[in-house]
């Protein structure tokens, strides 16, 4: 049985999927540029008010990796305290996939997962989170079986703070993650491995065909995810709106507010599920920035929360 993020990073236990539980809070965050050395990303974030944060390890379109002067390393683990940051993590590589048929990109990946792992470690984050990839019309059991052993390798380097998150895809192409059942592959493969979680993203979820801003639409894939997985597993947000259709498989994000979902955001945001998980922005706004993002953010919350409140009311007893 795994120990639960929850255990592992705030101590705090959820309500199932669908229960209304406490109105409790999340931990607001963004991807922010670590520009200037990696501990920049901790200054950025404070001037934003994050309660969290998500950074590359190094430039996310190139395999070389970054090499951080151990001076940036401790500066990051100080200045993280200073600024009250619960949560930090890691985005890997968008050139990462471990499905592929190619020895060399397979290699590629492997090596750059682990690189990014080990800066982690290094700068005490909570996780490293990562798409699969795609098994390029291979079928997913060719593609699972080359995932497999990979993350096996990989998550030797993960430990009881540090965890690898499996994030759901939009689900286009031969990608792996566009559903529960997939996720739920690779853990049942890799045996329930205890550091294995997941980092659900709105926008993907909204494009593989689950409607967010549905109130029931939303507790019943909840529900599906915990029983598949776990809702133990449920590590971290990615927020974002979506610029296509729903089911649509296109990995188009948007502003918030500006995209498919809209307010309709304020159910997946405000879900009992998520209280206490980190809410990661990852597009900026019309001004290039996440301030008014992250005021919107807030904003859907309590907007979710009121509705939900509503929603119980009109239940019969």
């Amino acid at each position: 049985m795994p120990i639960s993020c929850h255990v592992i990073h705030r101590g705090r236990s959820r309500g199932a999927a669908g229960d209304p539980g406490s109105v409790g809070l999340v931990l607001y965050g963004a991807h922010v540029s670590s520009a200037g050395g990696i501990s920049s990303a901790i200054d950025r974030a404070q001037e934003l008010g994050c309660t969290a944060v998500q950074i590359f390890t190094q430039s996310p379109r190139m395999w070389k990796p970054t090499a951080h002067a151990d001076e940036q390393v401790e500066r990051f683990r100080t200045r993280r305290e200073e600024a009250g940051i619960e949560y930090v993590v890691c985005h890997a590589l968008y050139l990462v996939n471990l499905a592929s048929p190619d020895p060399e990109i397979h290699a590629k990946s492997v090596a750059a997962m682990r690189a990014s792992l080990e800066t982690a470690a290094a700068i005490g984050a909570e996780g490293v989170v990562f798409h699969v990839g795609s098994h390029l019309g291979a079928g997913l059991e060719a593609g699972l079986a080359l995932v497999v052993p990979a993350l096996r390798e990989l998550l030797e380097l993960t430990n009881d703070r540090l965890w690898l998150l499996l994030e759901n895809s939009a689900g286009a192409g031969g990608t792996i993650g566009r559903s529960v059942d997939e996720l739920g592959r690779i853990l049942e493969q890799l045996d329930g491995h205890p550091r294995l979680g997941i980092c659900l993203d709105s926008c993907h979820w909204w494009v593989s065909g689950v409607d967010v801003t549905s109130p029931d639409a939303l507790d019943q894939a909840l529900g599906e995810l915990d029983e598949s997985i776990g809702l133990d597993r449920l590590c971290c947000l990615h927020v974002n709106d979506a610029a296509a259709a729903l089911a649509s498989n296109r990995d188009r994000h948007a502003s918030l507010g500006l995209g498919e979902m809209k307010d309709g955001l304020a159910t997946f945001v405000a879900h009992p599920a998520f209280d206490g998980l980190p809410a990661i922005l990852e597009t900026r706004g019309p001004d290039g920035t996440y301030v008014g993002e992250l005021a919107q953010l807030r904003e859907l919350r309590k907007k979710g929360r009121r509705r939900l409140a509503a929603r119980r009311r009109r239940k019969p007893a």
